[in-house]
């Protein structure tokens, strides 16, 4: 009898359930949950690069290589947040991929350098990884100077700074071409845009996830007859490839380029922290400091190795933090099968290449929307600011003003010296360095305040 409740105590812990977040699911559930948010967050992760690519004067071919090898990094980064080992890893259902923070930077790095920008970039992505992966531990005494007001500035001004590209693409991308500004061009733009506005609008659940995507079919197959179709990267990509290492060259180390990309690498650790605590309300499991700490690891080690097979920084996308709200499916593994799906299409230099047989006028049209959706999500963070506060207006004003320069005087800091236009000529590390400046004098010095919480709501959406 002096057994029987030791007997009934271990009949108890036998049937311990998992949490859902560590469940796995059937094969097929798992492999359309993870193909799911591979659909989502698509077009994130291959926009950069194919902004970057013409921007520093890579071909066609050479950005679709860029595009394939985002994918293969994304699915790299992914699998280190879900799975991850060691300290490494948030183990939530977290989807990495390249962030939009850093492409205005990046295009500022390689002004003027053409092919060569390319080493300089990677050679800044790698030590800001390395350094945001030391400072991952102590991060979380930092993010107190990154509230509401500075982190809903720079999301702003991401999405505003990338809304030229658009622009440009929807007059057909080429300012030398015949057709540039043609009505045709942009018409095909507006066409996709109102696609993409009635998919948003009437379609529901996945479908309506994946409206950018499914507009940038729409409008292609309408551009095909009209002869704005290019399949040249298609015929040229081979069926199966590896992101050979440093294709470009090897890395080059630039003190004002690493300086820029630091910068955007601490806007990057802002927003994911960000992200993975809302993810952790969303399925059961809140983050503590270890998980946020593993998160930002994975985070940082992703963006230093991602430029060994020739992507850019990484960090987390909302879009899929949404979507797993949505669709109630908690699972890790299924955005863990998510990367392994990514990974395949990054070792597959066609599937990558499919997005150049898409009319710049088609990407414009729904580059509108997609940055457009950033910039949203930054005002977005700033309702959440505080802004009756006078000095909390006055730092959006000011940080905002001195953000939009680049965009509406572009030759503004033609005068400076050339390292410091590194950072000048990005609307988003000024704006970021004054929104900071500007917070610590009016929040932090002289008087002893509450910060808000920087992490009331998701980022922002790739």
């Amino acid at each position: 009898m002096a057994d029987a409740p030791r007997f009934r105590k271990d009949a108890v812990a036998v049937p311990e359930e998992k949490h859902p977040v560590d469940e796995t699911l059937p094969p097929l559930r798992m492999f359309t949950s993870g193909l799911q948010h591979v659909a989502a967050m698509y077009a994130g992760v291959v926009a950069p690069p194919m902004i970057v690519g013409p921007a520093v004067g890579l071909s066609a071919t050479e950005t679709a290589f860029l595009m394939g090898a985002s994918l293969f990094t994304a699915g790299l980064a992914t699998l280190l947040q879900t799975l991850g080992f060691w300290k490494i890893g948030a183990k939530l259902p977290f989807v990495n991929g390249v962030s939009f923070a850093g492409v205005t930077p990046m295009i500022a790095i390689g002004k003027g350098q053409g092919h060569d920008a390319i080493p300089v970039i990677f050679g800044a992505i790698i030590v800001a990884g390395l350094v945001g992966f030391l400072a991952a531990p102590y991060f979380g005494r930092l993010v107190r100077f990154f509230p509401p007001v500075v982190t809903g500035t720079v999301i702003t001004l991401i999405g505003v700074s990338l809304l030229p590209v658009a622009f440009n693409w929807s007059q057909g991308g080429n300012r030398t071409a015949a057709d540039y500004g043609s009505m045709k061009n942009i018409g095909m733009a507006a066409l996709t845009l109102a696609i993409v506005l009635v998919m948003r609008k009437f379609l529901r659940g996945f479908l309506q996830q994946i409206s950018i995507l499914l507009g940038l079919v729409a409008g292609t197959l309408v551009a095909i007859p009209l002869g704005m179709a290019n399949f040249d990267a298609v015929r040229d990509a081979d069926l199966v490839g590896f992101p050979t290492p440093f294709h470009f060259g090897a890395p080059q180390f630039q003190v004002a380029a690493i300086v820029s990309m630091c910068i955007v690498m601490l806007v990057c650790m802002t927003e994911s922290t960000a992200d993975i605590l809302a993810l952790g309300r969303i399925v059961g499991r809140p983050a503590d400091a270890r998980t946020i700490e593993g998160g930002l690891r994975a985070d940082t080690l992703g963006s230093a190795l991602s430029p060994l097979f020739n992507g850019f920084m990484c960090s987390a996308f909302a879009q899929n933090i949404g979507l797993v709200a949505m669709t109630k499916v908690r699972s890790r593994f299924v955005v863990a099968a998510g990367g392994g799906i990514l990974i395949l299409l990054g070792l597959c230099p066609v599937a990558a290449s499919v997005i150049g047989v898409v009319p710049l006028p088609v990407l414009g049209g729904a580059g509108i929307v997609l940055f457009g959706s950033v910039a949203a999500s930054g005002i977005q963070t700033l309702a959440g600011a505080a802004m009756e506060k006078g000095e909390n207006a006055l730092i959006v004003a000011a940080s905002v003003g001195i953000g939009l320069i680049p965009i509406a005087a572009p030759n503004f800091y033609h005068a400076f010296p050339k390292d410091l236009l590194v950072v000048l000529d990005s609307g988003i590390s000024t704006g970021c360095v004054v929104a900071i400046l500007l917070n610590l004098a009016f929040n932090h010095l002289g008087a002893r305040r509450t910060a808000p919480d920087p992490a009331a709501e998701p980022a922002f959406a790739h």
